[in-house]
């Protein structure tokens, strides 16, 4: 299902959209100099975002922990451990709780350190947790450096390896990076090529316009334009954004940073006594030396935790009634239903399928707890062989079904085709049929499951005196009827093809 970003106004009054679903998988690069919109930007495609998916941001400036109050968003003080951050990050992939890691009041290097830790928490998360999620890293030039610095190398390592993995290594773990820079020289060039989709805001230096003009595939010549972008003007270009260069300019937003830009201000009237002011001691500095105020108590690792596996508080709103067991089974069915019907659902993962579900599910208005990934990834295998809820409770589905357990997840869904084939005495599935229940458009893997299978002792595959192909289950006592291996799937595509 696509869902649409509004991001503001484009060139010609339109809607500045930015497809969700392939920004997930193609990730964004935002360039701009201080004072380009580069934060109100980010601010912007969090908050249109924020209902649709999991959201992580590494903030070295403590500028979007505002986003707590009006989004839910669990704020991460960066004030502990690294082993406490990997621990808190892995809870915070596994409960699909947004969250801003806050660096705000440590040095660059400790920053580095943390934010790797962190990144690396969320990176080496269980597989069963690999859930897309925006990472978005604002001012990551600081940690992704092009050059040494005065930090450690150590250091330096840790955050460049970090993001490394987050924009080269993260798509298949469900992570999709955002990064926001003020300068594209002083960002390692191995971060800033893995981004396919460009967001180029106002800059001045002629090394940076020219590699800006570059990356949007325009001539040198048009580099000049980038000085006269205004504050919240970019040129967009990626395919989830616009397949030619497009300038946008960024809408308003619902929150507020905690720092703002500086205005100017009337200096108060000079007065006879100003020189009095300010050379004669107030009596209160002689009662009690000031000293700085203390900084806020961190919040403990374990109230933290705490806090990120306590279900959401009910919304006072009316609730929907709600479905009985019954009716909830066959509401869920219908949306995974939904899914496979689109041709192109077996190609993909079963984590953006997952994602795609939830937000069918809560369109629908479907109540209760929201069907776990495991269990999804079984009602998928299922439906996919086409057992429906009052065919999945006979003997010998049981049968099947626990026979499949056996099996690894990703393969479970082409034995039961083969096996809902069998018990129906359906002709053998082609392997064409077979490579697209698998996510494949190899039809050589699909002979080599069934030669899988065949050695696990779970089938035995014959060919009769015509060439085709019939498979038998020993313990469900059925077979399939003969099938053609190379005959067409539904979409018209071979098995030579």
């Amino acid at each position: 299902m696509q869902v649409g970003i509004d991001m503001g106004v484009a060139q010609g009054g339109s809607e500045a959209l930015v497809d969700l679903e392939e920004l997930l998988a193609t990730r964004l690069l935002v360039q701009g100099n201080s004072g380009s919109g580069k934060s109100h930007l980010l601010r912007r495609l969090l908050e249109q975002s924020a209902p649709w998916v999991q959201q992580i941001i590494i903030d070295p400036e403590g500028d979007f922990v505002t986003l707590s109050d009006k989004f839910g968003h669990i704020v991460v003080d960066a004030s502990r451990s690294e082993a406490e951050l990997q621990g808190i990050a892995a809870r915070i992939r596994q409960h699909r709780v947004s969250a801003v890691l806050n660096l705000e009041g440590l040095d660059v290097e400790q920053q580095m350190r943390c934010a790797a830790a962190f990144l690396g928490g969320l990176f080496d998360a269980d597989r069963d947790h690999w859930y897309p999620v925006l990472v978005v890293v604002d001012e990551a030039q600081l940690f992704a450096p092009a050059i040494a610095g005065e930090v450690s190398d150590e250091a330096r390592k840790l955050s460049l390896g970090a993001m490394t993995n987050l924009m080269c290594r993260g798509r298949k773990r469900g992570l999709a990076g955002v990064i926001a820079t003020q300068r594209l020289a002083k960002l390692a060039k191995n971060v800033a090529a893995e981004a396919s989709n460009f967001l180029m805001g106002r800059t001045f230096l002629d090394i940076d316009m020219a590699r800006a003009a570059d990356l949007l595939g325009m001539e040198r010549r048009q580099a000049e334009m980038f000085r006269d972008l205004q504050r919240g003007h970019f040129i967009a270009l990626g395919p989830a954004v616009s397949r030619r260069p497009l300038p946008v300019v960024i809408g308003t937003v619902e929150t507020s940073a905690r720092s703002t830009s500086p205005k100017l201000l009337p200096l108060p009237e000079a007065s006879e006594g100003t020189h009095d002011l300010i050379f004669t001691r107030d009596p209160e500095e002689t009662r009690a030396p000031r000293r700085p105020a203390p900084r806020p108590v961190p919040v403990s690792t374990a109230d933290l935790l705490a806090r990120v596996a306590r279900p959401r508080p009910v919304d006072s709103k009316p609730q929907e009634p709600l479905l009985s067991d019954a009716e909830r089974d066959s509401a869920i069915e219908g949306v995974v239903r939904e899914l496979l019907d689109d041709p192109e659902a077996a190609f993909r993962s079963v984590a953006v399928l997952y994602q795609d579900f939830l937000v069918r599910c809560r369109i629908r208005r479907v109540g209760g707890d929201a069907l776990a990934l495991p269990a999804f990834r079984r009602k998928l295998a299922v439906l996919r062989a086409g057992i429906g809820i009052d065919d999945a409770t006979s003997e010998v589905w049981q049968k099947a079904l626990s026979l499949s357990q056996s099996l690894a997840d990703d393969v479970q869904g082409v034995f039961l085709i083969v096996a809902e084939a069998s018990v129906t005495g359906a002709p053998c599935p082609s392997d064409a049929v077979l490579a697209r229940a698998y996510g494949t458009h190899s039809t050589g893997r699909a002979r080599r499951l069934l030669t899988y299978f065949e050695e696990r002792g779970l089938l035995v595959v014959r060919m009769d005196l015509r060439n085709k192909r019939v498979v038998a289950f020993p313990d469900l006592g059925t077979e399939t009827a003969p099938g053609d291996p190379n005959a067409p799937d539904e979409l018209g595509r071979t098995a030579a093809e």
